[in-house]
């Protein structure tokens, strides 16, 4: 039987490390949580919610699928929402896509991949309402990212429709919604200049 020690000695040294920094470090985790973030992000193993944000164990609240697709329908998501929201009171939440990332080039390339194809379906619908954006656009590649972009905007206009985040503002609760997009090519991200913090700003979203 594999037992993958590899990754338990990796873990022995973490945490000696962090002692090592933080003395506390495990007894202030084992307290509770109060991260000011909420980050939904794409599954992809070299987006790394986290690290690419410099923050470490406790300082944010993480739900990753496939593209970063946020569904009403889809109640992990819905449930990750309300009690980021909710009970955490956190107080930015952040939707991550990523350029080049295979959820959305599958889904304009309508490949054929069995089960995830129904995962995909809300992306392809974006995706037919949008190719007059990518008409002008040369380069696969390049229409790939921008659908990427655009892929984001919606999720973060599902977001602020979610009734956890519509009730919040209601009640005066400090809350942002976010939009970014990660480059693997040199690690930065890059803010799409999507930041919803009431309920009449998320009206404003244009249709996507």
């Amino acid at each position: 039987m594999e037992k993958l020690p590899e990754l338990f000695e990796n873990n022995r040294q973490w945490t000696e490390q962090m002692q090592q920094k933080h003395p506390d470090f495990f007894d202030d985790l084992a307290e509770g949580q109060s991260p000011e973030y909420l980050w939904i992000g794409c599954a992809d193993s070299r987006v790394p919610a986290s690290e690419i944000v410099g923050l470490t164990a406790g300082d944010m609240f993480v739900h990753r699928n496939v593209a970063n697709v946020v569904l009403h329908t889809d109640l992990n998501c819905q449930s990750v929402l309300q009690y980021a929201v909710k009970v955490l009171k956190v107080k930015h939440v952040i939707v991550c896509g990523h350029y080049g990332c295979g959820g959305v080039t599958s889904a304009y390339e309508g490949t054929d991949l069995g089960l995830i194809d129904n995962w995909l379906q809300p992306i392809q619908d974006v995706i037919e309402k949008n190719r007059d954006k990518i008409e002008g656009i040369d380069k696969k590649k390049d229409k790939i990212n921008r659908l990427c972009e655009i892929n984001v905007k919606a999720q973060v206009k599902n977001v602020c429709r979610s009734p956890f985040v519509r009730k919040a503002w209601e009640s005066g609760q400090t809350l942002s919604v976010h939009g970014w997009i990660y480059n693997l090519e040199d690690g930065l991200l890059n803010d799409l200049d999507l930041c919803i913090s009431s309920n009449d700003e998320a009206a404003s979203i244009s249709e996507v």
